[in-house]
C-alpha cells in the first residue's frame, strides 16, 4: 500500500480576498504571482466570520481553524490577539496535533523559537493560539538551537529580525527557508508554520511595507510550489481574517479568505470547506 500523502499547511495570518472595490490592495501579479495564482486557481473562499457579528479576529479565528470547534460562537463574540483560558481550554482538547497524534500520526509545528527550551515557552505571558497547541500536544517547541541548525523556519523567514534579540548566525533567503520547511514536512504527516508578517504589515496601512513582505512570502511560496513532490505532499495555504488586502484601513476586513490547495485530493479537499471550523474536519477525514 501506498504511504499517505504529508501535509503542509501554510497559515498566514491577515489574508483576505480582496473586493473588487479594493483600490488600495497590494496582492498582484507583479508582487505576489505565485500567492495570487494559488488563490485564483487552487483556492476557495471560506466565510472567516463564524456567524458571529463583528470584524473577525485572530484568537477565535485560528481556534476554529485548527480545531474545527466554533469558538467565536462559544465566546459569544470575536477575540483578538492571544487566547484566554476559555479559549486554551478549547485549543488543548481539540487541536488538530493532538488528534493527528491520537490516530497514530507524525505532527509537527514548524516554527522555530528563539528560546533554549519548551520551559522558556511556557513562561511567556503571551501564548498564541500555535503556541498553546504546540505544547500542550507535542510537549515542546523547536527551540534556537534547531533554528541555528536549520530544523526550524523562523516566522519572518529569513531571521533578520532576530538580530534585534541577539542572534548573530547567518541569514536564510525565503527560499532557503522554503527548502527546510520541505525537509521538515517530509518528515511528518501533518506540519503547520505560521507566517504573521501580513498581518503586521497590514495593521500598519503602509502599501511599500505590505508590498515587501508579500514580496518575500511570495519567494517562499514559489519555492515550495517549484520543489515539492505533487505526489507525496499536499499544500495547504490558508489564513484567519483578512487584513493586508485592503490597506484603505488598518483594521481587519469583513472579506473571505482563501483556501488553497495543491496536491493529492486537492479538488476533493475545497469541495469539503466552506466555513472555517470545516478545515480541520476535512483534513483529517484524510488521515482515519
Amino acid at each position: 500500500m501506498q504511504p499517505r500523502p504529508r501535509t503542509l499547511m501554510v497559515f498566514i495570518d491577515g489574508l483576505g480576498i480582496a473586493s473588487s472595490e479594493t483600490n488600495e490592495c497590494p496582492l498582484s501579479s507583479a508582487t505576489c504571482p505565485h500567492l495570487l495564482e494559488c488563490m485564483t486557481a487552487h483556492s476557495c473562499a471560506v466565510d472567516a466570520h463564524l456567524g458571529v457579528p463583528g470584524l473577525p479576529q485572530s484568537a477565535t479565528g485560528q481556534t476554529a481553524l485548527l480545531t474545527g470547534v466554533n469558538a467565536a460562537h462559544i465566546m459569544k463574540r470575536h477575540i483578538e490577539g492571544f487566547p484566554g483560558p476559555g479559549l486554551c481550554r478549547i485549543i488543548v482538547k481539540h487541536n488538530i496535533f493532538l488528534k493527528f497524534i491520537s490516530r497514530g500520526y507524525l505532527a509537527t509545528f514548524a516554527n522555530g523559537y528563539f528560546l533554549e527550551n519548551e520551559d522558556e515557552a511556557r513562561r511567556l505571558r503571551l501564548r498564541s493560539v500555535t503556541t498553546v497547541a504546540t505544547l500542550s500536544a507535542l510537549g515542546s517547541v523547536r527551540n534556537r538551537s534547531m533554528l541555528e541548525r536549520n530544523q526550524a523556519v523562523y516566522q519572518d523567514l529569513t531571521r533578520e529580525a532576530l538580530g534585534a534579540r541577539g542572534y548573530t548566525g547567518p541569514l536564510v533567503t525565503p527560499q532557503e527557508a522554503a527548502e527546510h520547511l520541505l525537509t521538515i514536512a517530509d518528515e511528518h504527516h501533518f506540519t503547520l508554520f505560521e507566517y504573521f508578517q501580513t498581518d503586521r504589515a497590514g495593521h500598519t496601512g503602509d502599501m511599500q511595507k505590505a508590498t515587501e513582505v508579500l514580496k518575500r512570502l511570495d519567494a517562499f511560496i514559489g519555492a515550495l510550489l517549484k520543489n515539492m513532490d505533487r505526489e507525496r505532499l499536499r499544500l495547504i495555504i490558508t489564513s484567519d481574517h483578512g487584513n493586508i488586502e485592503d490597506l484603505s484601513t488598518r483594521r481587519h476586513t469583513h472579506n473571505p479568505v482563501p483556501f488553497c490547495v495543491v496536491g493529492p485530493n486537492a479538488k476533493a479537499l475545497r469541495a469539503n470547506v466552506q466555513t472555517m471550523t470545516h478545515i480541520t474536519p476535512a483534513i483529517l477525514k484524510l488521515y482515519p
